[in-house]
């Protein structure tokens, strides 16, 4: 992919530790990426590899840990902590990914030294809120999100669900540009008869749910699913991928499910390619980038009608979408799906054919053409402001 001028980017993002979140593969896909385009990029963040396990540059800004989740860290407000790190890289264009202290202060230092900054917006945290019907953080949320992101120039949106949420809570410059999809580490060729044995010796049918272990994730409505399915037959097999704060609570909920804890490269492409279906309940997604995963491995996924992740899916062509927030809708699908081998079959092969056009190297290409379109316009814009002002 040619690119017309070489950029510099700064990134910053909660975390960059390896695997730690859909986000971070995310970004390390965007690293491997630039790095083949020879971009020069950096990334601040609160949680960072250790400098042998980094594929670019890496800066670890002062932060301090959240009680109740201690596998991540919110940074010191402010810029001064990585002030000259920054203005020693010279970046042409900011880009943040949370809108947590680290990209309130990388918008604070881009107004200050008039680089622009974007964003992609990857969490969904008014729907925690919502979802705990906390309606007082709820709004807060959304007054935040509306001040924090229309101070940037462009907020990447991944699925058009959220985009038109965002859109009626006011929030501008939203540009829509999903995440892609490396088709080399998920596809059906990593299926494993060996795999499916492990997990159920009499064939049964595998259902999987690949993600972290948190409420938020409707994993409550899953257990209950599960408990519904496992009422009515008993030739079909949870695999639970993941691992997280609630994992021994939901083990107790779904007693006779597989967990696997967190898998990674082989193992998590063998885990998506081996199962017959994908289960996601989530509702608090912008994206969901497990749904194109599992796509990609030729599984048919089943999300249901809320947040980002049913987006992605054409109902009854390549997956199927149940109620939010309930168990029966969720059962009946998969249910039907564990019934009719045909169908499970087609919708998995139409999935496979639509990841295959989710490919990273579209996606950063239309990333860099934005990036340069935005800088572009940056500069006449503050350049006419100086021209009206004299």
């Amino acid at each position: 992919m040619p690119v017309k001028n070489k950029i510099k980017i700064a990134y910053f993002a909660g975390t960059m530790k390896h695997g730690q979140d859909g986000v971070t593969r995310v970004l390390y896909k965007i690293i491997d990426h630039l790095n083949k385009l020879g971009i020069e990029n950096i990334f601040f963040s609160a949680i960072i590899p250790p400098e042998s396990e980094q594929p670019t540059k890496m800066i670890e800004v002062p932060s301090f840990t959240l009680p109740m989740y201690k596998e991540y860290k919110i940074a010191v407000p402010g810029y001064k902590n990585f002030e000259d790190k920054l203005r020693e890289f010279n970046p042409d264009i900011l880009h943040i990914n949370s809108p947590c202290s680290l990209g309130f202060a990388a918008i604070k230092f881009g107004q200050k030294n008039r680089i622009p900054v974007v964003a992609t917006y990857h969490t969904h945290f008014p729907s925690y809120a919502k979802y705990y019907k906390v309606k007082t953080f709820e709004n807060l949320g959304w007054n935040y999100l509306k001040f924090l992101y229309n101070k940037c120039e462009a907020v990447y949106v991944p699925s058009k669900p959220i985009m038109n949420e965002l859109e009626k809570h006011g929030l501008e410059k939203i540009k829509y540009l999903p995440h892609g999809i490396d088709t080399k580490i998920f596809n059906p060729s990593f299926k494993s008869s060996a795999w499916r044995e492990s997990i159920s010796s009499d064939n049964k049918k595998i259902i999987l749910y690949a993600g972290r272990l948190v409420w938020e994730k409707d994993l409550k409505v899953l257990a209950d699913a599960y408990n519904i399915i496992n009422s009515k037959r008993n030739d079909a097999a949870f695999v639970i991928v993941g691992d997280g704060p609630i994992k021994d609570e939901l083990k107790s909920l779904m007693p006779q499910a597989i967990f696997l804890g967190h898998q990674s490269g082989k193992d998590l492409s063998t885990a998506y390619a081996s199962s017959d279906i994908f289960a996601f309940p989530s509702t608090t997604e912008t994206f969901g980038n497990v749904i194109v995963e599992a796509m990609a491995s030729e599984i048919p996924p089943v999300c249901v009608r809320e947040g980002g992740a049913y987006g992605i899916i054409n109902e009854d062509v390549n997956g199927l979408i149940a109620e939010p927030h309930n168990a029966e809708s969720l059962a009946d699908k998969i249910n039907f799906l564990l019934d009719n081998d045909g169908k499970r079959i087609e919708l998995g092969l139409n999935a496979y054919l639509f990841a295959q056009t989710q490919t990273w190297d579209n996606i950063i290409s239309k990333l860099i053409e934005s990036y340069e379109s935005v800088i572009n316009i940056y500069k006449t814009n503050r350049t006419n402001k100086h021209v009206k002002a004299a």
